[in-house]
């Protein structure tokens, strides 16, 4: 080719090259529900709050990820993440935790879940710092039913918890010690009236307390 032809045909080539459409975004694939197995499953990725949402809390604290953790800044009140993505088992099912209080004096881990029909809440270090229980039994929260414990937590220690749904009982551990043990049948499932409604289906809270949560995990068992 000539340098005349040439330089005719370069300036074509590049403007050619300059209008032409950019290859479409490939669209991500729709988001599917978890299919629950008796093996542990995964429900934190570590890297952000995929599955779940900030809890619409008034005047809640910040709530960030960070180090495989999601770390909760203190609120006025309540400060908590819930459950976005799909069906959850209603009995028959285990889920596992770590929870750390990172400052405050009241609970760093209430767990809101499922129970057959209904729902309830695992507190952990509520009244003052150091109530664990359920709420509600028959209408009593966890300061004032037989699964009441006084248990000391220590601020910056992690603390692994475990919780157990069954049609009959509602069993839970912090670590390796069994801390509830409830018989439920015949008995009123209830959430405590107010805010925690928000946590439905899933959640985890803290009150006036910061905390950080890793390592969230669920698994079907015998029901």
């Amino acid at each position: 080719m000539t340098a005349k032809l040439l330089s005719l045909f370069l300036p074509a080539v590049f403007f050619l090259a300059g209008c032409a459409t950019p290859p479409a975004a490939v669209p991500l694939p729709p988001h599917r529900a978890v299919v629950w197995t008796s093996e542990w499953t995964p429900i934190f990725n570590g890297r952000d709050l995929s599955n779940w949402t900030v809890t619409d809390f008034y005047a809640r604290g910040a709530v960030t990820v960070q180090s495989n953790q999601i770390r909760m800044a203190p609120g006025a009140l309540l400060t908590g993440i819930n459950w976005t993505n799909g069906p959850l088992p209603r009995s028959g099912y285990e889920i596992s935790l770590d929870a750390m209080k990172t400052g405050g004096s009241d609970f760093f881990c209430g767990l809101t879940f499922p129970v057959n029909d209904a729902f309830c809440s695992l507190i952990v270090g509520g009244w003052g710092g150091g109530v664990v229980g359920l709420s509600s039994l028959n209408d009593m929260d966890a300061s004032e039913n037989e699964t009441t414990k006084q248990i000391y937590f220590d601020t910056g220690r992690w603390y692994h918890i475990r919780l157990r749904v069954t049609a009959a009982k509602i069993q839970a551990w912090i670590d390796d010690d069994k801390i509830i043990d409830a018989n439920i049948a015949g008995r009123k499932i209830s959430l405590r009236p107010g805010p925690i409604e928000f946590s439905k289906p899933l959640g985890i809270a803290t009150y006036q307390t910061g905390a950080a949560i890793r390592d969230i995990q669920l698994r079907l068992t015998p029901p």
